[in-house]
């Protein structure tokens, strides 16, 4: 066949069924269920408790995404779900962060239109349980982005940190493994203290940390840090608002400190890295906030003090901008 086809279209338009089932079979116990090895559609179900034929369903469904692999009529993990689904494989476990999708995110999505015609968020109607499954699956979206990160970036040269207006303790402890000799500064709002005290005691870093509650869009740290962290933060202010938090993230910074900018940006390529794009609808549905095109972003550098260096693509997570401070 020549010319154009329909597959590409059909594949965005019926995303949304692979994504219920892999929902599905993470909440089942699928993955899990094959961390030891190989097994039937038999054994799968007699383990996970789901019938024969639900679990069939799912593990072909799966098998056709690459998520498994199938041979003699026995499913195993790809390398990728081994690592993150399977429950045995070291990485970041995205179970969470896929029940927050399957039980918050979707059924959210589903008031877009609504979103699109009125330019408005949609309604969250959250009550204290589903806060809890919120807060779970972006934690843990945020440690899978914090191990990528401690994997893509080197923080041995660095002596004094500042993590400034994040929302997970999870960055600034992965420098922390990384650099016996590095100490961090947490400002966050003081909603953030008791998480990032709990997280610092459990991997015996507190002697190694500080932390100052303080409103992200006003807080003026200080110091003389030769590495700053703003991570997830510019997408949550206004244009203005982000200006300031750069400018006091500089004043805090000894010449020529490095600035790592993680969030999702919106870039001027010929085809936009997809992962982007997908998360300005999420964020603007979810809350009305905003994934800011990166040539904006950078304008922000310019008239604080920084100059953008590099930019490092995470898998599976957001960009950071790396900058210097001039």
């Amino acid at each position: 066949m020549t010319g154009p086809v329909p597959d590409r279209i059909v594949d965005i338009a019926i995303g949304y069924m692979g994504a219920k089932q892999l929902f599905a079979a993470s909440r089942v116990g699928l993955f899990t269920a094959l961390a030891d090895g190989p097994r039937t559609v038999a054994e799968i179900a007699s383990t996970t408790g789901v019938s024969e034929k639900i679990t069939r369903i799912l593990a072909d469904a799966m098998n056709a995404k690459g998520l498994l692999d199938r041979e003699d009529g026995r499913y195993s993990l790809a390398p990728d779900a081994a690592e993150f689904l399977g429950g045995a494989g070291g990485g970041v476990d995205l179970a969470p962060f896929l029940g927050f999708l399957n039980e918050i995110s979707y059924g959210h999505w589903l008031q877009f239109d609504k979103t699109v015609d009125t330019t408005t968020p949609g309604d969250l109607q959250m009550d204290d349980a589903r806060w809890g499954t919120f807060m779970a699956g972006v934690m843990q979206y945020n440690a899978l982005h914090a191990s990528q990160l401690a994997r893509g970036f080197d923080f041995t040269p660095y002596k004094s940190m500042l993590d400034l207006g994040g929302l997970s303790p999870d960055f600034a402890i992965g420098a922390l493994k990384a650099n016996p000799d590095l100490t961090v500064k947490f400002v966050f709002t003081d909603m953030s203290t008791q998480g990032i005290t709990d997280a610092l005691a459990a991997n015996g870093y507190t002697d190694r940390a500080t932390i100052e509650p303080e409103p992200t869009e006003t807080a003026a740290p200080g110091g003389d840090h030769d590495i700053v962290m703003v991570n997830h933060v510019i997408h949550r202010f206004t244009a203005e608002q982000n200006q300031a938090i750069l400018a006091n993230a500089r004043a805090a910074a000894a010449d020529g400190a490095t600035l790592l900018l993680l969030d999702f940006f919106l870039d001027d390529d010929e085809r936009q890295r997809p992962i982007d794009a997908l998360h300005a609808g999420e964020y603007f549905v979810i809350d009305g906030t905003v994934v800011y095109p990166e040539s904006e972003v950078r304008s922000w550098l310019d008239a604080t003090g920084w100059r953008a260096r590099e930019v490092l693509s995470l898998p599976g997570s957001p960009r950071v901008l790396v900058a210097d401070a001039v």
